[in-house]
């Protein structure tokens, strides 16, 4: 899938109640949505939250907007400047004074030291590793201490951290599972109705930045990417980021409509590949996940799942063609081979000790290896994919298993470990730069014993190596060239392990209603990463856009 990608849980009928995108049958200044939730919506805006539905960007900002899809200076959000110190230790921002929440009361530099603080404090809130001291030093001001150079820190921290009332969060005892029903923010929406097939939310008339043209988001929840092709057919949805059939000629067979593919994320088999931590399974064992690296058919998995849309992936997690350039050296396969490699996968389980059946499947002290993979019910380029998988890893005497779980269960089992394979995209950072990445799913800091929730280092990988790394790239500004040093390590040793297992690097499609709404991002124009289920980039779209004959 494309992350929290995907369409969700009603019927078509239900969708075109809910509104007509490309038709009559709701205000024009309606955008409708689909980001993927399979299943009912459970209600939770909290933004910290792995299992929040909608928050960053559009109810709760960043201090400034980073755009992935184009390396350029920040935009000002909530901050208007900032500044580090000549040794990386201290980072002092300059906030807006003219923001509001949405409950009247004025934005401060105190709201701002606040989630900094509740984030340092709330491990379970903490995805970035933040670990500074924030202090205000007037309504406008604040001064962000690090123990040692933090540079990379700084887009993190910028970007990636949504500022939250202290008028109101300082009430919640447990933030990190406060589900926030009726959330306030500073952001450009307010939440309007919500319901368990659908939710809106209504523009914020308050708002600095000025009041949207878009006056309201409805996101729909549909049964899945086969529903998403319906809705986009009968004109029932405006926006969706997934798979549709024949998407080259789109605009002959979706009168109204265009799309935009650009490559983002890197899809992954993840494993819970840390015993010490309580994963269980043959998945634990390293010699397993690189026969199933070996025995996959990348060429046919692309074709039949992804319309060749996705590209060639590199073992060490660099996001390709934009990192070319940091690709290591020292990786046995710069890219991830296309066609599968039998005997290897073969020679790599023989050599762990396992022994290949009557039934041709491998076995270990009397246990077959067999696995299951988890898949959102609907993800039907993945659920694709996994059905092509299990056929190839018979080849390799491996018994692989699909199970198709609702959004909600899904992302329960993978933030606490609790599952031995799933499919899901492997995320960029706030900039472009791969230490996000490495940051994100492979730090230690990041993980947590299984029962417990990662954020987001799922795997619950753990390497000295890879911690030390990624401690000393922390310290290095960008554009150093010592920097490659630190790259060439953790990608060796991501290799070596493979506790998330390469399959594609994904082409993400976009499919917009081009007639019915003005200003969509466009390869000319890529001012946010065109994805629905994009945060906080989804956000800047939604302010950009205009009703058609505006």
């Amino acid at each position: 899938m494309f992350l929290l990608k995907r369409l969700c849980g009603v019927t078509l009928a239900v969708a075109l109640t809910a509104g007509c995108a490309a038709s009559g049958g709701r205000a024009d200044d309606t955008l409708v949505v689909y980001t993927g939730q399979a299943g009912d919506y459970q209600l939770n805006f909290n933004p910290y939250a792995p299992t929040q539905i909608e928050g960053p960007g559009t109810i709760y900002e960043p201090l400034f907007f980073y755009n992935i899809a184009s390396d350029g200076p920040p935009k000002p959000m909530l901050g208007t400047a900032f500044e580090w110190n000549a040794d990386g230790t201290e980072l002092s921002i300059t906030l807006r004074d003219d923001a509001t929440w949405s409950d009247g009361q004025k934005f401060t530099s105190k709201d701002v030291v606040f989630t900094l603080d509740m984030v340092a404090k709330t491990p379970a809130m903490n995805r970035t590793g933040f670990r500074g001291t924030a202090t205000a030093t007037d309504d406008t001001h604040v001064v962000v201490k690090f123990p040692e150079p933090s540079y990379m820190d700084g887009p993190q921290v910028l970007g990636q951290l949504w500022m939250m009332p202290e008028h109101i969060w300082k009430n919640h005892s447990s933030p990190a599972t406060e589900v926030n029903e009726n959330p306030v923010g500073t952001g450009p929406y307010t939440l309007g109705d919500f319901k368990a097939q659908s939710f809106t939310l209504k523009a914020n008339p308050a708002y600095w930045g000025g009041e949207p043209a878009v006056k309201q988001v409805r996101y729909l929840s549909l049964s899945g990417n086969q529903a998403g092709v319906d809705a986009l057919k009968a004109g029932s949805v405006d926006w969706q980021t997934g798979p549709i059939p024949d998407i080259a000629d789109i605009e002959k067979n979706y009168p109204g409509y265009k799309a935009i593919t650009l490559p983002l994320n890197q899809v992954a088999l993840f494993t819970c590949s840390n015993a010490q931590l309580g994963c269980q399974g043959a998945q634990t064992d390293p010699a397993v996940r690189k026969a199933i690296y070996y025995g996959m058919n990348r060429t046919q998995i692309n074709s039949l799942a992804f319309q060749n849309l996705n590209t060639e992936m590199s073992p060490g997690f660099t996001l390709l063609p934009r990192d070319n350039d940091l690709v290591a050296d020292g990786l046995t396969d710069r890219l991830a081979p296309m066609s599968p490699d039998v005997a290897k996968a073969d020679q790599l389980l023989t050599s762990a000790g396992y022994v290949k059946g009557g039934d041709g499947i491998y076995a270990k002290d009397g246990t077959p290896l067999a696995l299951t993979v988890k898949v959102v019910a609907g993800w039907t380029d993945y659920i694709t994919a996994l059905e092509t998988l299990a056929q190839q890893m018979l080849r390799i005497g491996v018994k692989l298993t699909p199970q198709q779980l609702s959004w909600n269960e899904w992302a329960d089992a993978r933030g606490r470990g609790q599952y031995e394979l799933l499919i899901d995209s492997v995320e960029q950072g706030p900039a472009p730069d791969p230490y996000y990445t490495y940051s994100y799913f492979f730090s230690t800091a990041t993980t947590a014993p299984v029962g417990q929730t990662a954020t987001p280092n799922f795997s619950r990988f753990s390497n000295p190596v890879v911690d030390q790394a990624l401690a000393e790239l922390k310290k290095t500004d960008r554009g150093d060239p010592s920097r490659q040093r630190h790259y060439d390590a953790i990608q060796v040793e991501l290799e070596k392990s493979m506790p998330y297992i390469p399959v594609l690097t994904g082409g993400v499609p976009t499919e917009y209603n081009a007639r019915g709404f003005t200003g969509w991002p466009t390869e000319d124009d890529l001012y946010a990463f065109p994805a629905v289920w994009k945060r906080p980039d989804a956000s800047q779209v939604y302010v950009n856009l205009k009703p058609a004959g505006r």
